[in-house]
């Protein structure tokens, strides 16, 4: 134990506080189950990004920030939800687990500050993905300077100036359209010949003169002290192209490292393997949302995180 921290008990820990790891949290705590929920940042996760949304029940039109705002204050009825904290460490112990936390490093706090315990009897890991890279010369070295993952974030920016999305799936096409909403001079890089993007948004994409750049792949990202162009390879040939900025938008990696310190079983992808009711191979912990591959739908995290949080009473 960590000297003078008392450890803290819970009957469920829910890590990550994404759609799937609230409705848990909501759920669980209904259940008159002892309940924390706890994310390195904010609540909502990568959820926090998504400009509009015209595909979650009982809402026309919403924007992901709104809509994890809604579901936080509900779920905080019925539960504890820490925010900004990083766990450091999760082991097994008998009747449960063990965890040790402390303050993300981005409070800028004293290296011992917010150190906890907490003991629990069950664990749900709703951890989610981050965003994957291009991992091209540049990249890196313009985070922040050009370089984005996120539009509704960084888009305002870069308003008015020439900007490339990279994508073709409904995410990069969601933050396209924003992007040219907000008075973005915005073009599409794709890989392939033709999107994978729902039909409406290429709708949407052909109706706002939005350019896809066909069988097009950066190669390497340029600069100063900014953005100023990339090398595109396109159709078989290398060109230098002109731009402000270059969003990412070409899917997610899970984030599995903490189920990996317990043994979690894995697919070939990276993502945790559950049975229907959300259970791991390991006793007493259950996984739900994008962390569990498949179909990453807003809907499907949350049904996912109810039927992990009704298991883990169970259990």
């Amino acid at each position: 134990m960590i000297k003078g921290v008392d450890m803290e008990n819970y009957d469920i820990i829910i890590i990550g506080a994404g759609p799937a790891g609230l409705t848990a949290g909501m759920y669980a705590g209904r259940q008159n189950s002892k309940t924390l929920v706890i994310d390195k940042g904010m609540a909502g996760g990568l959820g926090l990004e998504v400009p509009m949304m015209q595909n979650y029940p009982g809402f026309d039109l919403i924007a992901g920030m709104e809509l994890i705002q809604k579901m936080k204050a509900q779920s905080e009825n019925y539960c504890e939800i820490l925010e900004n904290t990083v766990i450091d460490s999760i082991e097994k112990a008998e009747g449960g687990f063990n965890l040790k936390t402390s303050n993300s490093p981005l409070l800028m706090t004293s290296d011992d500050a917010g150190e906890k315990e907490f003991f629990t009897k069950t664990i749900i890991f709703a951890t989610g993905s981050s965003h994957r890279h291009l991992n091209v010369p540049g990249e890196e070295e313009f985070l922040g300077r050009g370089v984005a993952y996120c539009a509704t974030c960084d888009g305002m920016f870069f308003i008015g100036r020439d900007v490339l999305m990279v994508g073709g799936g409904n995410s990069a096409a969601q933050e396209a359209l924003y992007l040219k909403n907000l008075g973005c001079n915005v073009k599409l890089v794709h890989r392939r010949d033709e999107l994978r993007c729902e039909h409406h948004l290429q709708k949407a994409l052909e109706e706002n003169d939005i350019e896809v750049l066909w069988n097009s792949t950066i190669q390497e990202i340029k600069g100063e002290m900014a953005v100023t162009s990339v090398t595109l390879l396109r159709d078989g040939k290398e060109e230098d192209y002109k731009t402000d900025a270059v969003f990412v938008a070409i899917g997610d990696d899970p984030s599995n490292e903490l189920a990996k310190e317990l043994g979690v079983a894995l697919d070939d992808g990276g993502y945790i393997i559950t049975d229907k009711k959300q259970a791991t191979n390991v006793d007493g912990v259950y996984s739900a949302g994008d962390i569990t591959g498949g179909v990453k739908q807003w809907i499907v995290a949350c049904g996912e995180g109810a039927v992990a949080a009704i298991s883990a009473y169970d259990y």
